[in-house]
């Protein structure tokens, strides 16, 4: 499994978690307990050190001018087109938050949830049907630990036999399923593209919540369409990741361009 392959589908899943919550790049303090350890979190978010690497010399060229969360949401974008994805604008001017809730972040899109729980905290946040369909596609650059499947895919009676084993060899006891990560593509894994709605077509879709996608006749014309047309697929990508880029940004006095993404001024 490609280490930078990990790192670029973590950049994508703190974007996307950054959106939905507060801020997942602050470390816990004194005064608040960081979502770093959240439970959909916990041992699978990476490149926190790629993050404090781009801020650490943009700070050195141009003191407390960008922010982390505009930097965030620029890794994301670039770590989707360099796997081959599509281009998106992104606007700037973005400020940091301050504070963390681990509680809150408890609460994202779980791979538990069915379809319409999911569909509702995307709703809550200004989105809709169609961007869960697409965005639960960027799972396809993503990686999950083998716990989110039942540790070793037990939790779903529909998936595909030879997958089943290929999961149960990766995770032989329940201890290593907590740590253990799976590719959500397994096919071409290191590229950006429209296999995760193929496989959706096959019974191969990894997580409970993901397969779910095939039980609403919306989200499955969706699916249908994305599998057989990957530049649709591109196109609506980008839409729904410009929109959520839009989710409860601050700006103006609000917030602080922090000096270390860690931890606020």
């Amino acid at each position: 499994m490609n280490n930078d392959t990990r790192i670029a589908a973590s950049l994508l899943r703190l974007h996307f978690h950054d959106c939905f919550v507060n801020v997942m790049l602050l470390d816990t303090t004194s005064t608040f307990t960081g979502e770093k350890n959240a439970l959909p979190n916990k041992n699978s978010v990476r490149g926190f050190e790629v993050i404090d690497t781009i801020k650490s010399a943009l700070e050195k060229a141009c003191p407390a001018t960008v922010s982390c969360a505009d930097i965030l949401t620029l890794a994301a974008r670039e770590a989707v087109f360099l796997s081959k994805g599509p281009f998106w604008v992104v606007p700037l001017g973005r400020r940091d938050g301050t504070t963390a809730s681990e509680s809150e972040a408890n609460n994202l899109p779980s791979p538990f949830d069915p379809l319409e729980n999911i569909t509702a905290k995307f709703v809550a946040k200004g989105l809709e049907l169609k961007d869960v369909a697409v965005l639960l596609g960027l799972l396809a650059s993503s990686f999950a630990r083998l716990f989110n499947f039942g540790g070793s895919g037990k939790s779903d009676p529909t998936l595909d036999g030879s997958l089943l084993q290929n999961l149960q060899n990766l995770c032989p006891n329940q201890a290593s399923s907590d740590t253990n990560l799976a590719p959500l593509d397994p096919v071409t894994t290191n590229t950006f593209d429209n296999i995760y709605y193929r496989n959706l077509l096959n019974n191969s879709g990894l997580l409970l919540s993901d397969q779910a996608l095939m039980g609403d006749n919306t989200t499955a014309s969706l699916v249908n369409m994305y599998s057989k047309w990957p530049l649709l697929f591109f196109r609506d990508f980008a839409v729904s990741m410009e929109k959520m880029g839009r989710i409860s940004v601050l700006t103006g006095q609000q917030g602080q361009v922090r000096t270390n993404c860690r931890f606020v001024n």
